[in-house]
């Protein structure tokens, strides 16, 4: 009886022991590799009507929904990425509307548009870009994926009037390696805590990295064809001869005024 006990025991043990090894072994395992890790961080600040936020978010839902971004993804030298939804207002609104997932096949694809459908929208006060782009980098460094490009993806409809300047978190994450392109979105003439010429901030004051772009919208029809575009670009990696295509604003100069605007013209409004 004792010996039977006995070797129970150590069969238990052993299986416990196998077990723990398991998990450890799955836990050291390494990150996946992806050939993008894109974040897509979208505007849903009360400066976009609710219209302007169902064509926003329908955008994203038809181009993860379409044949040509499967195609893209399955294209690419590992074949699939890894992306993150957000949306943003002021400097303390970020909601994060899907956490990593990697995508690989147009099922996940379709999968992901379909959660994203799903989902509620938020909205908030104020405009942060650069609160967008500081969470942005926060969750490419949380990210258990090796990309061998990292991506945020900004779409607003105005200019940074909260948290710190821009250009200092589009530079500091610009230093660690990352892009940021832009989706302007430029539909109603500028009027109040508007600036005219949204896709001039964007290209002096927001996106950086090598073949950074900005793809802006001024017409409603455009939403679907320019997201599924701008995805599509930055999945493929087509930055064009390997140069930058935009000029970053200066840390002095006739551009610093242009990157301080949204801050200058809500002080304005506010009377301070």
């Amino acid at each position: 009886m004792r010996r039977w006990l006995y070797g129970l025991l150590s069969l238990a043990a052993a299986g416990l022991w196998t077990g723990a090894a398991s998990n450890a072994q799955q836990a050291a395992a390494p990150p996946e590799e992806v050939d993008v890790a894109l974040v897509l961080a979208v505007d849903v600040s009360f400066s976009m009507d609710l219209d302007e936020l169902a064509l926003q978010r329908n955008g994203y839902i038809e181009a993860f929904r379409s044949k040509q971004l499967h195609d893209a993804i399955g294209k690419g030298a590992i074949g699939k990425i890894a992306v993150t939804y957000f949306e943003w207002a002021g400097g303390n609104f970020q909601h994060i509307v899907k956490p990593w997932t990697i995508i690989d096949t147009p099922q996940s694809a379709l999968a992901f548009a379909e959660e994203l459908g799903e989902a509620q929208t938020r909205r908030g006060r104020r405009t942060s870009i650069s609160a967008a782009i500081d969470l942005g980098v926060q969750l490419l460094e949380q990210a258990n994926v090796t990309p061998l490009r990292k991506v945020i993806d900004i779409s607003g409809d105005g200019a940074n009037n909260d948290g710190r300047a821009v250009t200092t978190a589009r530079d500091e994450a610009g230093a660690k390696g990352i892009s940021i392109n832009g989706l302007p979105v430029m539909l109603k003439q500028a009027s109040y805590f508007d600036i005219d010429n949204l896709d001039v901030y964007y290209k002096d004051c927001v996106v950086t990295g090598i073949g950074a772009f900005v793809i802006p919208i001024r017409e409603r029809h455009q939403f679907v064809d320019a997201t599924r575009t701008k995805l599509i670009r930055e999945i493929a990696e087509m930055p064009g001869d390997g140069v930058a295509v935009v000029q970053k604003a200066q840390a002095t100069g006739g551009n610093n005024a242009t990157c301080l605007a949204g801050e200058r013209q809500w002080r304005d409004r506010m009377g301070n």
